[in-house]
């Protein structure tokens, strides 16, 4: 009896073979056996020559191929050989021998293997027993029946047991296309799978899927469907583009598009041509066989390459994150290293508070210190606030995107730059009081210089000669009248001299206060106090001794004129009251304020009012020596040229008189000026102060509001942020109102004011909260840029993210956009969590990990959108390199550069370990190691 294959289950008969091993299914045929074996003449030339090149697209890789289907199959050698090529698997050896029963042997060889891939024998009845028959009958030599001699039972001993091989051997055609079609439906058709169909309808779904996008075509079967050839020229323009242009084929010719496809596929796809254009075109219904077998190829030679496409594109997906999530960290060590070092070079800058000797160079520093926080520090403000955000973005791609936690380099945690950046402020803080202070200081060193070389250059004048004229001995040859003089001139200088007691000593206070107050001239200024420190010794030491002489020469000399003696009485101290009036009159000042200039004013006007009383003493001065020159004319007296009791003479007193009164309109004049300016800086004061004290309260209430709308944000994510940026763009308009403020505070300070009784508000105030709502209304934006990560990386509704804002704000107790850990179990309590204190502190781990006591909005939104959380695993992405590398452990350097984008690919190579395992060729990279430690520790 004649054997056939065919699936076990299978109620009809489905051609010469037909089977499914290992669960596949092959497809239904509706002709059944009878028809299979009177097959129409055009489908049998059409499998003839489809099945031929089909082979031969194998047995080429042997190095071999056929020429007639029914004879070079005949001794199973080139059967069993393109079983080998399409299995990948050793069949047994061959038989080398010639005769009949050798090949006969072979092909069982091929069919046993067959056998063992699933393909069940089974009988096909009657017809099967007559080819038999037949088969036995050309044994013996002969048609008709006999009985069998020792040849016939060798021969029959030679035999299968079926007699299927023999027709093979005998070279039937039919037998052998149907072999032929079982093992292209078991090695190329029955494990082709789409959307769960496999085999004939997975084959089908595929090509009209491939084909849907283009006119003209409409994949039904494998027949008709493909008699224009447009479906053939869509599959291959679907996936190479490249090598057809399907917009200039036309429908109405058939044998053109077919032949087109026939020359491309073979040309650049290495498909061999297993058609003819015109079989299929003049053909009714074209041989379905044929077409699967031909169309079967093009899915294997697209289908390997999509997969391997999809592998490579879920592979590029995840190193676009992970490149992206590196980039952005660089980024953030980057930005921290620049900031860190920033403070680092600014601290020593604020901490050295060596004063400069010259107030225009401590000026110089206060313009310095202005222009750092007008100018260098607001950018490095902006850094560190953008740091901030950009370090909480980085953490939710990371923890969106299933990769560990970003753990910056040592020293440059978030919380290391807050650190330096108080360290920062707090020196910073006391450096423009210190420059202040040092200005302060410096004025009032300038001012006490001044006044000390001014009192320094009139006592010096006044000493000027003293010494010689006290060393003089001119009484000697002098009259009584003359010695009387002199020791009345001498007394009068003792009077002087006396009365500059208190400016000598003046002088050595001045130089002393200005030695406390580390004046940087004072060493001049110590030589010169000295100098006249031991010019005053002297002068007292010469005073004395000519007094001395001068008493002796008194009791010889007893005449003195008295008249003179009275000028000279009055004459002295009012000279003194001149010299304390032109010292008093250029005397400089320094004043802070409106009433300080006023109170000035007021003492010159005291002053001026003592005039009309010194100008009659004046009179009476100069009376006195108008007598004294009558007395002279009228005794006819020798004319006194001098004074014996006093070296000033009346023209010396007019003198002074004459410059006190110049000064004093000089002195009205300068103190209007200084009114005038100090009238000046108390309006700067008062411009300051409005400004001030409406920005001031300002910035405060935005900053409580931009604090309301954290903690109670409504409408949709994308309303929050218009309206965030709304508010954000009015608080940038605003910063005109802060520049205006910080050109009156320089116009102050450029006027060497430093106080204001108006304002609460100082600029360091302004810009200190200034600081604080721009970092808040950023803080805020990047919140709700993070939720909207969140919520498109997670598929949450804006409903959800409502209630879980409201479930958040109605626990956040204190309104601060943080609940404490009783309000957040309190709140996971009322959404019907049933937590214990094993599992409460396992929660609190996830959503609290620095321990800092509170649960953060954006901390509660991960933890309740976290178990629902779809990403990319690492054991996708080994699946998807095993792709690429074929099914190997390893993977090349050439392959991946081959799969993947040339960024990618020398990024998977610069990371990737070699290879440890055996029978890999050098250069093997392990792309298992290189997806797991995607998935661990950063190298940042």
């Amino acid at each position: 009896m004649m054997m056939v294959m065919q699936p076990e289950g299978l109620g009809a008969r489905e051609g010469p073979f037909a089977g499914s091993g290992g669960g596949g299914e092959y497809m239904e045929q509706e002709e059944d056996w009878d028809r299979d074996l009177l097959l129409d003449p055009a489908w049998e030339k059409q499998q003839r020559k489809t099945f031929t090149a089909w082979c031969n697209s194998h047995l080429r890789k042997a190095g071999t191929q056929i020429e007639n289907i029914e004879d070079d199959f005949r001794n199973g050698l080139k059967l069993m050989l393109l079983l080998e090529v399409i299995s990948g698997e050793r069949l047994p050896r061959p038989d080398k021998g010639k005769m009949r029963f050798h090949k006969i042997a072979n092909v069982n060889k091929a069919l046993d293997f067959i056998a063992s891939k699933g393909v069940k024998l089974v009988s096909i009845g009657a017809e099967g027993e007559e080819v038999a028959g037949r088969v036995l009958g050309r044994a013996r030599g002969g048609e008709g029946e006999r009985r069998p001699d020792s040849t016939d039972l060798e021969c029959q001993a030679n035999l299968s047991p079926d007699p299927y091989p023999a027709e093979i051997v005998d070279g039937n055609l039919k037998m052998t296309l149907g072999m032929i079609w079982t093992i292209i439906l078991r090695f190329a058709i029955q494990d082709i799978s789409v959307e769960e169909t496999s085999a004939k309808e997975g084959l089908l779904l595929w090509c009209q899927r491939k084909t849907a996008p283009y006119r003209n075509v409409n994949v039904q079967n494998f027949h008709t469907s493909w008699k224009d050839g447009l479906a053939l020229c869509a599959l291959i323009h679907r996936h190479r583009p490249d090598l057809i242009d399907y917009a200039k084929l036309r429908k109405d010719d058939p044998i053109g598009n077919l032949n087109t496809a026939f020359e491309v596929a073979e040309k650049y796809l290495d498909i061999p041509k297993m058609l003819d254009a015109e079989d299929i075109v003049n053909t009714p219904k074209p041989d379905e066989k044929a077409i699967m077998t031909y169309v079967s190829c093009f899915y294997h030679a697209f289908a390997g390459a999509e997969q391997a496409e999809t592998a490579a594109n879920r592979i590029c997906k995840v190193l676009a994150v992970n490149q992206e999530n590196e980039k952005l960290m660089e980024e953030y060590e980057k930005l921290a290293s620049e900031l860190l070092e920033w403070i680092r070079r600014t601290i020593p800058w604020l901490e050295n508070r060596v004063g400069e000797p010259s107030m225009s160079a401590m000026q110089r520093k206060l313009e310095d210190f202005r222009d750092y926080r007008r100018l260098h520090k607001p950018p490095r403000v902006q850094e560190k606030c953008q740091l901030e955000i950009n370090f909480n973005t980085l953490q939710t791609k990371l923890r969106l995107s299933h990769r560990p936690a970003f753990m910056p380099s040592e020293g440059k945690l978030v919380s290391d730059i807050a650190n330096a950046w108080r360290g920062l402020e707090q020196v910073e803080k006391g450096y423009e009081d210190w420059l202040l202070s040092e200005i302060r200081r410096l004025q009032r060193l300038q001012h006490l210089a001044e006044k000390f070389r001014q009192k320094a250059s009139l006592h010096e004048a006044w000493t000027r000669g003293k010494e010689e004229m006290l060393s003089q001995r001119d009484y000697d040859s002098a009259s009584l009248q003359e010695v009387r003089a002199l020791l009345r001139r001498h007394e009068a200088f003792e009077s002087d001299l006396a009365a500059h007691q208190d400016r000598v000593e003046h002088i050595a206070a001045l130089a002393q206060e200005l030695n406390e107050l580390d004046y940087h001239e004072a060493a001049s200024v110590n030589s010169r106090c000295q100098a006249i420190c031991d010019q005053w010794d002297n002068l007292g030491t010469l005073t004395q001794k000519r007094r001395d002489a001068l008493e002796r020469m008194e009791k010889l000399l007893e005449t003195i004129d008295q008249l003179q003696l009275e000028f000279a009485r009055r004459a002295a101290p009012f000279n003194n009251w001149l010299d304390g009036a032109v010292e008093d009159l250029q005397d400089v000042w320094l004043v802070h304020s409106v009433e300080e200039t006023q109170s000035l004013l007021t003492a010159h006007d005291q002053f001026k009012a003592t005039l009309p009383e010194a100008d009659r003493e004046r009179g009476a001065i100069m009376g006195i020596q108008g007598e004294i020159q009558k007395i002279c004319q009228t005794y006819g007296l020798r004319p006194c040229s001098t004074n014996p009791y006093i070296t000033l003479s009346p023209q010396d007193i007019n003198t002074k008189w004459d410059m006190v009164r110049k000064l004093v309109p000089s002195r009205d004049q300068t103190l209007q000026e200084e009114l005038a300016r100090q009238q000046v800086n108390e309006r700067l004061r008062r411009q300051f102060a409005a400004q001030a004290n409406a920005i001031g309260p300002w910035i405060q209430a935005k900053v409580e509001e931009v604090g309301r709308l954290a903690a109670g944000l409504a409408g949709s994510l994308e309303e929050q942020m218009a309206g965030l940026r709304q508010q954000e763009q009015n608080i940038i308009n605003y910063k005109t109102n802060i520049d205006r403020l910080e050109g009156d505070h320089q116009l102050l300070q450029e006027s060497l004011v430093f106080d204001n009784k108006h304002t609460v508000y100082s600029m360091e105030h302004i810009r200190v909260g200034w600081e604080q709502l721009l970092t808040s209304i950023a803080r805020t934006i990047n919140e709700v840029e993070n939720q909207v990560l969140t919520r498109d990386a997670k598929g949450l509704s804006q409903e959800q993210l409502n209630e879980f804002r409201a479930s958040f704000n109605h626990f956040d107790r204190k309104r601060n956009g943080m609940m404490e850990p009783d309000d957040f179990r309190a709140c996971l309590i009322s959404m019907g969590y049933d937590l214990g204190e094993v599992e409460f502190a396992r929660i609190m781990t996830m959503v609290d990990p620095n321990a800092a006591g509170v649960v953060t909005f954006q901390a509660f939104i991960d933890f309740m959108t976290r178990e629902t959380a779809e990403t990319d695993t690492a054991e996708q992405v080994v699946a998807s390199f095993k792709i690429l590398a074929g099914d190997k452990n390893y993977i090349t350097p050439e392959e991946l550069r081959r799969e993947l984008p040339a960024e990618q690919a020398e990024y998977c190579i610069r990371r990737m370990v070699p290879y440890k395992g055996s029978g890999a060729p050098a250069g093997a990279l392990d792309y298992v190691a290189f997806s797991s430690a995607l998935y661990g520790e950063s190298d940042l």
